[in-house]
């Protein structure tokens, strides 16, 4: 059995990787910053070498938690990259962040010291501070708070004495923690371990070269943002950066930094696709787009923009063990199973399944530190998710004769409607393809009898109207009978978490409201289908 590679120290820890990029590629541009800033490889391990030393003032030592709230900017990168330049841990926190939820987040972090943005300052006031000390201000002056110590961020662009780490920083060693979204609870802290991040970005993504410069769309609190700009650093190659996406600067911000990867998530790709056709549609240098779900929209993509599209399967906790080939023709696929990991589908029982059928899918791997390293100060989540040696994902999925798996739902998101299990995912698939939908969530609501009805939750496009009896005949040559739902919402904006996750828990928990339609009082009858009946 061939064994598979596991990385050395030099190829996946951080402060290896930007003092080798540094020596061997010293005037290569690293950092493009939308607003015109560049930073090569030799300006950023002197900037990040600086606000290590800062770091290092502030008492910041190896194995530390130190937290980041800022948006995406480069000071949010070097930041970031100097904490983990002395061994210390990053805990990259969201923008959005208020009330319980922020206070929350900072006592799972353990951060004596913090990294923040002086527009968020104002929201330390109203909460507890836990273990947090020191706070480096970031654009603007520090508000009024006796129970911290402000710095400025001059503190980071000193040359001051760097010391000398307590020991080598290991592979095994933790790199940040990534909150997971909180849609079903409060959010979890995921440890996650260098050799970890390794094989979730640049091994699982080979397209991703030295000469690739991927244009980071989605926040640093995000997986996806840390993931890629590791894995540019791994590669030798170079990062955009953006504050957020914004569908009308996407194309216009992919010309003048020259990106050639980026990644889109969710609405991204159909807002790109909404805007009218245009001559320039294939004048711009991107050439690969990383993107989840996987649907018709995303080959209509491929085709109108000139590019490579690649989905995956992964979560904060794991290290993408399912990547498709470019361009996949069957709809709703995440890929395939890379080698090093086992993966199984199974019943509540952690029974396997038979091939086609829908059940959680659950992972180890062949190499350590593989998987997350824990929920950090969360024994007992670690312990729930790791049973009978697996690590169990909460996702329902299948997988078909050929190995191709399909993302079926978020187990908790499952509807069972009159004997039959329905996907919320697919429900949504195809209501989303409605042109007046702009979003949509499918949660169960309880029928009057047993079991569920199926409700979908709407946001309409700008100026649109819904008839509803039109939108049911939208739906019935597109979906089995029994996943038409009987309930239809209109709002004008879905709940959200803040890392932009619809909340379905409140959906949920708000049910079937005075303002919601029935298809069934209306009259609407949908027939069974009927199958090999000649």
């Amino acid at each position: 059995m061939t064994k598979l590679h596991e990385p050395s120290r030099d190829e996946c820890v951080i402060r290896e990787l930007i003092d080798k990029n540094a020596a061997e590629q010293p005037d290569k541009i690293f950092l493009k910053n939308a607003d015109g800033r560049e930073w090569t490889y030799a300006e950023l391990r002197q900037s990040v070498r600086r606000a290590a030393s800062g770091l290092q003032l502030l008492g910041v030592k190896q194995g530390d938690f130190v937290l980041g709230w800022m948006p995406n900017c480069p000071e949010m990168v070097i930041a970031w990259f100097a904490v983990n330049y002395i061994g210390a841990v990053f805990v990259p926190t969201n923008v959005s962040y208020r009330g319980k939820l922020l206070e929350h987040v900072v006592a799972l972090s353990d951060a004596c010291v913090a990294i923040i943005h002086a527009d968020l300052l104002p929201r330390l006031k109203d909460i507890g501070i836990a273990t947090l000390s020191d706070v480096v201000v970031f654009g603007g002056d520090p508000p009024e708070d006796r129970r911290l110590k402000f710095h400025s961020y001059d503190i980071f662009n000193q040359d001051g004495p760097l010391a000398p780490l307590e020991r080598p920083i290991e592979p095994w060693d933790s790199v940040y923690i990534i909150f997971t979204s909180g849609t079903t609870g409060p959010s979890k802290a995921v440890l996650s371990s260098y050799a970890m991040i390794w094989y979730a970005n640049p091994e699982a993504f080979p397209a991703m070269k030295r000469e690739t410069r991927f244009m980071v769309t989605t926040p640093y609190f995000h997986g996806a943002a840390t993931g890629f700009t590791y894995a540019m650093l791994v590669r030798g190659g170079s990062i955009a950066l953006v504050e957020s996406f914004k569908t009308p600067e996407f194309w216009s911000v992919i010309r003048s930094t020259e990106a050639t990867a980026c990644i889109l998530l969710g609405v991204m790709m159909p807002f790109l696709l909404n805007e009218r056709p245009s001559p320039s549609d294939r004048d711009h240098t991107l050439k690969t787009v990383s993107t989840a779900p996987w649907g018709e929209h995303c080959l209509e993509f491929a085709r109108r923009f000139g590019v490579d599209l690649y989905t995956a399967f992964n979560m904060s906790e794991t290290s993408t063990p399912i990547v498709s080939p470019a361009n996949p023709k069957k709809m709703g696929v995440a890929g395939r199973k890379r080698d090093g990991y086992d993966l199984k589908i199974v019943d509540e029982h952690d029974h396997e399944l038979p091939t086609g059928q829908a059940g959680e899918l659950i992972i180890r791997s062949d190499r350590p530190w593989a998987t997350l390293t824990a929920y950090h100060k969360n024994p007992e989540a670690t312990a729930s998710a790791w049973r009978n040696g697996w690590f169990h994902t909460g996702d329902s999925l299948k997988v078909d004769e050929d190995g191709d798996y399909f993302f079926v739902d978020r187990i908790k998101d499952a509807i069972r409607r009159r004997g039959e299990n329905v996907s919320s995912f697919e429900v949504e698939a195809v209501v989303l393809e409605h042109p007046a939908v702009q979003q949509c969530a499918a949660v169960a609501v309880p029928n009057e009898l047993a079991e569920d009805e199926v409700m979908v939750c709407l946001a309409l496009k700008s100026g649109m109207e819904l008839d509803f009896k039109a939108f049911v005949e939208f739906l019935q040559p597109r979906m089995a009978h029994f996943m038409v739902p009987r309930y239809v919402r209109i709002m004008d904006a879905l709940p959200t978490t803040p890392s932009g996750k619809i909340q379905k828990a409140e959906l949920r928990k708000e049910g079937v409201t005075n303002e919601t339609w029935d298809r069934e009082a209306a009259g609407m009858i949908i027939k069974r289908d009927v199958i090999g009946v000649r």
